[in-house]
């Protein structure tokens, strides 16, 4: 149950019975009426801006159209006050018969609570990580892998038909150059001396064991044939081995994709999806025979001013028109790009996210110009930017790894600090911001270290359950009827405040999904176990508050169902954001 979406549905349909209104009704945009918690939590449970959207139509004062609202609301047996604030705000404070209807509610649909039908079933395809097939994942890959992951995650907890996709660059140049660097370690393996990886090729030691299988499976008779025939079989074997590799990094992450999709497909059979591809925009009057203007700056040498076959995306919102062939007649990467995206498109999603790197800057608008000549405005398309994470312990920059050759790798940060301590660092600030990770950081247990609090907090209601096994030998808790135990018990304010945070859930869970920014959830969790946290120290200055009382049973058990509350959701957060929702914690 959202509580801001209940009370926008009986604003709405309090402002329909004032006669003011009514008069007016067809001229009048409620769809801009929104219901949110205040700035202020002291001013009311819920803040709406009914009477300022609608003033100007009615021709009447904002503030004063507010008052006639307010005293419409104040028949609502669930609204305690109403307050009208700056120049038309309405403030409401709900009943706490509400607050406790609403608890008992949270407590009998448990991680279930905050699952939305925003997304109407809307097949959604999200890509990401999609990293070149040349070596282990790397610290630069685990800022997109968790992002993707979670948004996804949250996407389908918001109601949407999501595909979690990998797409698998395993068709340009620098699988030539993973080709050529597996074959020296194959050379290597054979007992040959190689000397110094030479410049250009890949250097990390995790090509070894790749070599040395290519050693057991050919022998000597890779090292035979020519050039055109080992690259083939090197380049198969290469891939096979990094996607191995790949996928295992990612599952230390606890990231697993549903499809990977490769894109040498795109090019078997003559390149003959590709070719469809723009055989189906030259048909919609997207392609033409063109030049292009040279490029800003310094010339390239190998530039030339030719004719080619372009794709007219400035008409769809790029910068510049797009060449889809070389001149020797083979497709440019773009073009693949191009049959990839129809394929989705194909495949019916009506909703396409990429989660880049930073560095892709330069692909957002072409990328959004070829969803609007593929789907003709069918379906839509988001690229979402991940900027980079910087490296530290205890404030001094991380160096290089060894294994990898040039960069920290993905596991390596996983094995020191832990999948959960990553996944929630990465999600706890927005993407589009620089993110510095401190090894130190992330794995001190204290407030400061966010995913520790939040983790804590689950343990935390734990141990209240079994504080009550101790306290109440006899009380079953598998029995008994927590959500029902709540009317008339739970009346404190500060239980009050602490049902109004979990209230909050749902319209996070949408919010979140509708602007595409899981971070907002990883914030959410962390307020909500501050929270937790700061009732759970209010019982021990105050006894009154504890939420074991072993002198009055019933009053136990409704804070028993309080407790439960808040541990759903904490559980359902913290599984949306890919992480663990810990029992106990030493």
């Amino acid at each position: 149950m959202n509580l801001f979406a209940d009370f926008e549905t009986r604003i709405k349909n309090a402002l329909e019975q004032i006669d003011l209104i009514k008069e007016k009704r067809s001229s009048l945009d409620f769809g801009r009426i929104v219901v949110e918690p205040p700035r202020d939590a002291s001013h009311g449970d819920a803040a709406t801006n009914a009477a300022m959207v609608l003033a100007k139509a009615l021709g009447t004062n904002p503030r004063a159209l507010a008052e006639v609202i307010g005293e419409k609301l104040k028949e609502d047996a669930d609204v305690d006050e109403v307050t009208v604030a700056g120049p038309g705000f309405i403030n409401i404070r709900l009943s706490t018969g509400y607050w406790q209807r609403l608890l008992a509610t949270m407590i009998s649909e448990g991680t279930d609570f905050g699952r939305s039908t925003l997304g109407k079933g809307r097949k959604v395809n999200v890509e990401y990580v999609s990293a070149n097939p040349t070596g282990p994942m790397h610290v630069g890959h685990c800022r997109g892998a968790v992002v993707g992951d979670a948004l996804a995650n949250l996407l389908a907890f918001a109601g949407y038909d999501v595909t979690k996709e990998y797409y698998i660059n395993d068709a340009g140049a620098q699988i030539d150059v993973l080709a050529r660097s597996v074959f020296l370690r194959y050379r290597e393996a054979l007992g040959e001396k190689i000397g110094e990886i030479p410049s250009g090729l890949y250097p990390g030691d995790y090509l070894v064991p790749v070599g040395q299988a290519l050693a057991k499976e050919f022998g000597v008779r890779l090292h035979n044939m020519p050039e055109e025939e080992w690259m083939a079989i090197v380049k198969d074997r290469a891939i096979e081995a990094m996607m191995v590799m790949i996928k295992d990094d990612l599952a230390t992450l606890n990231v697993h994709h549903d499809i990977f999709f490769s894109e040498r497909t795109l090019h078997a059979d003559g390149a003959a999806r590709i070719r469809k591809a723009i055989n189906d925009l030259t048909f919609k009057g997207h392609v033409y025979r063109g030049t292009l203007p040279p490029p800003k700056g310094q010339l390239p040498e190998d530039w030339e001013d030719r004719e080619q076959t372009l794709f007219r995306s400035t008409e769809v919102g790029d910068d510049i028109d797009r060449p889809l062939m070389k001149s020797d007649g083979s497709y440019t990467y773009f073009a693949a790009d191009v049959a990839y995206l129809k394929d989705k498109f194909d495949r019916g999603y009506a909703e396409m996210i990429y989660v880049l790197g930073a560095d892709h800057g330069g692909y957002v608008k072409r990328l959004e110009a070829v969803n609007r000549a593929v789907s003709e405005g069918k379906s839509k398309l988001t690229v979402l930017l991940c900027q980079l994470v910087k490296l530290f312990r205890d404030g001094e920059p991380v160096k290089m790894s060894k294994r990898s050759g040039d960069f920290v790798t993905l596991r390596e940060v996983v094995e020191e600090v832990g999948r959960d301590s990553v996944r929630f660092m990465m999600l706890y600030r927005k993407s589009s911001e620089p993110l510095d990770f401190d090894f130190a950081k992330v794995t001190e247990q204290s407030k400061d270290n966010p995913v520790f609090y939040v983790q804590y907090a689950h343990a935390r209601c734990m141990s209240v359950f079994r504080q009550a096994r101790e306290a109440f030998p006899d009380l079953d808790l598998e029995t008994v009827d927590l959500a029902g135990a709540i009317d008339g018990q739970i009346v404190d304010p500060t239980e009050l405040q602490l049902v109004a945070k979990l209230a909050e859930y749902p319209r996070i869970i949408e919010a979140a999904a509708q602007s595409q920014e899981p971070h907002r959830l990883a914030f959410y969790l962390y307020d909500l176990a501050s929270s937790f946290h700061a009732h759970w120290n209010k019982g021990k200055d105050s006894p009154e508050l504890r939420f074991v009382n072993d002198k009055h049973r019933q009053l136990t058990v409704a804070r028993l169902g309080l407790v439960h509350a808040v541990a759903s959701v904490l559980k359902s957060g913290l599984f949306v954001t890919g992480t663990d929702a810990p029992v106990e914690m030493r």
